[in-house]
């Protein structure tokens, strides 16, 4: 198959169009830079110039291959509305342009937000709904389409995709913890993450595109239930610093953005998902990755 892939040079991404060049697959990576369409070239995929507010390239990108997956995102923490907006539009174009194809559309989503009190599981279906909703809504746009001939699936992914290289949670509290000199944890560090390899989330976006189901929930989780003590004190021994729980009320200043999620717990089992892909996680887990030296540069 020919595969659509935004946010291709990102850090999921990267590693989605190794996998799926690897299963033998063609790839269309959407670029915004020369740097970006450099190093997908560089992989042996083909670099399709864009970005999420560009919607006539997004149509051109899903019309013209067999397959789209979607994990560009903007991110814009000071103006999330934003980042729903363009995520809204993006959606909605790609889906009208797959109608009644039946060709797959994978699309990314965190787990927090989706229930609260226990381990989201892949029956729960996300409370976001609606163009002013987080992510636009757009995990509930996406598997709405698999009545409009869209063989859509939502990957959910565990708050730390890890790995050498990582620039997002944990390479936050890294930082924090450098800058402040000690790994820092938030009240008694009960709350708890789930986890899964950067190889392991891209192997499950593969098998998605081939086999998943329309209108499947899919969740990225390998390690289901992980402390967020155990993270802080394995960030301390790899860094060499000391260990010390931070009050509730100077978590913002201390961690930054990161700091509301590390005090929230976000958890999911992935039984369902295991099952119906046959997905196996075979990576590191996080503390491993943690004190191999992945997060210490």
């Amino acid at each position: 198959m020919r595969v659509f892939v935004t946010g291709a040079s990102g850090w999921i991404g990267s590693a989605t169009v190794d996998e799926l060049l690897a299963a033998g697959h063609e790839v269309l990576g959407l670029v915004r830079s020369d740097s970006s369409a450099a190093a997908v070239t560089a992989k042996g995929a083909i670099a399709h110039r864009g970005d999420l507010d560009d919607l006539d390239s997004l149509r051109l990108g899903a019309a013209d291959s067999d397959a789209v997956v979607h994990l560009a995102n903007k991110h814009d923490w000071g103006n999330p509305a934003e980042s729903d907006r363009a995520e809204r539009a993006a959606v909605e174009t790609m889906l009208d342009t797959l109608a009644g194809t039946d060709r797959p559309f994978v699309i990314a989503n965190a787990l927090s937000g989706i229930v609260e009190g226990r381990p989201v599981v892949e029956t729960d279906p996300s409370p976001a709904v609606g163009p002013d909703s987080d992510r636009g809504g757009s995990e509930n746009l996406a598997l709405e389409a698999a009545v409009r001939g869209v063989r859509s699936a939502a990957v959910r992914f565990a708050p730390s995709v890890h790995g050498r290289g990582d620039w997002g949670f944990v390479t936050w509290l890294a930082e924090a913890a450098r800058k402040h000199g000690v790994s820092g944890y938030i009240g008694d560090g009960s709350t708890t993450w789930s986890a899964v390899h950067r190889t392991d989330a891209a192997r499950l976006i593969r098998l998605a595109v081939e086999h998943a189901p329309a209108g499947s929930r899919l969740h990225a989780v390998a390690e289901e239930s992980l402390a967020t003590k155990a993270i802080a004190e394995a960030l301390g021994t790899a860094l060499a610093v000391p260990v010390t729980s931070i009050d509730p009320t100077d978590a913002a200043a201390h961690f930054g953005v990161v700091g509301h999620f590390f005090a929230t717990t976000m958890t999911a089992k992935s039984a369902i998902t295991r099952d119906l892909l046959d997905w196996k996680p075979t990576g590191p887990d996080l503390i491993e990755d943690i004190t191999s030296g992945a997060y210490t540069n």
